[in-house]
């Protein structure tokens, strides 16, 4: 009887992976495949440059703050349930969403799609680490993570087909029939699995400063440019109904000290309450683990370098080179091409080197690839010299987020999985939400102040009030008002295609001046424990 049973559970058990894996796909690709129908989304809902961001921001950065308690959740109260019940959640936004009349309407859409996809991410994470085993489970984490690299350029080229030939509410629409096949196929092939004894009570000060903390921060880095960071630019000050922002002083350092404020009682509260004995969102315990501690650091960084600049390509190939959303997903193609083979690579090599090696050489891969782009990226260029970077910085995406999980997750206690997987997706999405929102503000801030010099500088002549105006129509329509320029007036539109050209280089070089930091904090990633780490946790979990 066993050896017809063990084939049958290990099958399904590797169907399940399958359609875990489509889980984590369909929520990566929400957060890329927007990109390439921005230019779209512009012109059909009218919306702004700080609405843009906030369409790509709010799915982030709502995703990045409910990591954490879903993750602690799906522990308590079973992770198959959490998932199929962030599918769900995940679906009906994306109806909102296909259906949204204005700009806040979408933007309200994809915060209710932020809460699906944070229910979904960790659990998906838990899970392999609950089903799989040794090589195994290192196998299972390179194929999640090589999904994750993959669908990162995915998304634009189906984004770019669907805009192109349907509409970009079809880029939300598509995810209905997949949520269905994911929640059929979860049902049939995963088991549930949640931590032993009776569910333990939800720190519920903790959840409410974590997300205090992450709205605050990723909230003041995309306003600061509009509001003022320090005293108020009064042209742009925020408005509540018929309320204006009365005060000299921005509300930008004001969220900055929420954000500190929020972030140390987080900590404070967390490390009181784990030496009282009882539950926390975060298990601080696991920090003492070299590989979690410093994995988390690194990811972190990472992902700030990698997913920023997935913001400023998309926008500068449509708005200066002239493309259509689906010329600019088979563009990004490469990337997903990069990814996809990274995964074979690091298959034959994985008995040779070990998983950090393969993390190193894959951020030198990123580091290589956006600073090409940096220095490719022009007026004239075209996707020829753009492309091969495209292809290198995807290698490293493969490389860099299928090794690095594994790395980060392979010594944490399964009965502490969700909060791991929690607490690392909560390091990565807070990366790609910074890194939104500080590569988006280099982008415009940076278009801005180059398009002002080179007007003022080839048109001496033209009234200031004018050249602001002309400044002011680019940034806020994200570079979708360049090819009216440039048919209006052609030496001021490609002016503004040279000044975004600026923008977007310098966005993509400072992403690699990120991914450089991040490869730093990997020299401290160590594959062992040491016995005083292990000594250290086994006590802590004891008093838990």
């Amino acid at each position: 009887m066993s050896n017809v049973t063990a084939p049958t559970v290990s099958t399904r058990r590797w169907a399940g992976l399958v359609f875990i894996s489509i889980a984590v796909a369909l929520i990566i690709v929400d957060s890329t495949i927007v990109n390439v129908s921005v230019p779209s989304i512009v012109r059909d809902l009218d919306i702004t440059s700080t609405q843009v961001q906030w369409v790509q921001e709010s799915y982030t950065l709502v995703f990045a703050a409910l990591l954490l308690v879903f993750g602690t959740l799906a522990d308590r109260y079973g992770r198959r349930r959490l998932l199929i019940t962030g599918i769900s959640v995940f679906a009906a936004a994306s109806v909102l969403a296909a259906l949204a009349s204005s700009g806040n309407v979408l933007i309200g859409s994809r915060i209710l799609q932020g809460v699906g996809g944070a229910m979904v991410l960790p659990t998906t994470l838990s899970l392999i680490n609950a089903t799989f085993r040794g090589k195994e489970r290192g196998f299972a984490f390179a194929i999640w993570g090589s999904t994750i690299g993959g669908m990162v350029a995915v998304g634009p080229l189906l984004g770019g087909w669907l805009t192109t030939y349907y509409s970009w509410r079809w880029a939300f629409g598509i995810n209905i029939p997949l949520a269905v096949i994911i929640i059929v196929g979860v049902l049939l092939c995963v088991a549930e699995s949640k931590d032993a004894g009776p569910p333990r009570r939800l720190d519920v000060v903790g959840a409410a400063l974590s997300i205090i903390a992450s709205a605050s921060l990723v909230f003041g880095l995309i306003e600061g440019r509009s509001y003022g960071w320090w005293l108020t630019n009064t042209a742009h000050a925020p408005v509540i109904g018929t309320w204006t922002w009365p005060f000299a002083l921005s509300p930008i350092p004001i969220t900055g000290a929420v954000t500190v404020v929020s972030g140390a009682l987080f900590i404070w509260w967390g490390i009181r309450r784990q030496r009282a004995g009882k539950s926390t969102l975060l298990a601080f315990s696991l920090f003492a683990i070299p590989s979690f501690r410093n994995g988390n650091i690194a990811a972190m960084i990472v992902s700030l370098g990698e997913f920023g600049i997935i913001l400023s390509l998309p926008l500068w190939l449509q708005n200066v080179l002239g493309y259509n959303a689906l010329q600019t997903g088979f563009v990004l193609l490469a990337l997903a091409i990069g990814s996809f083979f990274a995964s074979g690579v690091a298959g034959a090599f994985s008995q040779k080197v070990t998983p950090v090696t393969l993390v190193q050489v894959g951020i030198a891969a990123e580091i290589l690839g956006v600073t090409g782009l940096g220095l490719a990226i022009g007026s004239t260029a075209s996707w020829v010299t753009i492309v091969p970077f495209l292809f290198v910085y995807g290698i490293g995406v493969g490389l860099a987020t299928a090794q690095l999980t594994g790395v980060v997750l392979k010594d944490v206690p399964v009965d502490q999985s969700g909060q791991g997987s929690g607490t690392s997706s909560t390091a990565r999405q807070i990366g790609s939400a910074l890194g939104i929102a500080v590569l988006g503000t280099i982008l415009f801030t940076s278009v801005g102040a180059s398009l002002d010099t080179r007007l003022a500088d080839q048109f001496p002549g033209l009234p200031e009030s004018a050249r602001s105006q002309i400044v002011d129509t680019v940034v806020v329509s994200a570079g979708g008002a360049i090819p009216g320029l440039v048919e209006e007036n052609p030496e001021i539109g490609n002016a503004a295609r040279d000044a975004f050209s600026d923008g977007t280089r310098y966005s993509a070089l400072a992403a690699a001046g990120f991914l450089v930091f991040g490869l730093l904090a990997t020299l401290r990633l160590s594959g062992a424990r040491r016995p005083e780490d292990v000594e250290r946790v086994l006590e802590e979990e004891t008093v838990d």
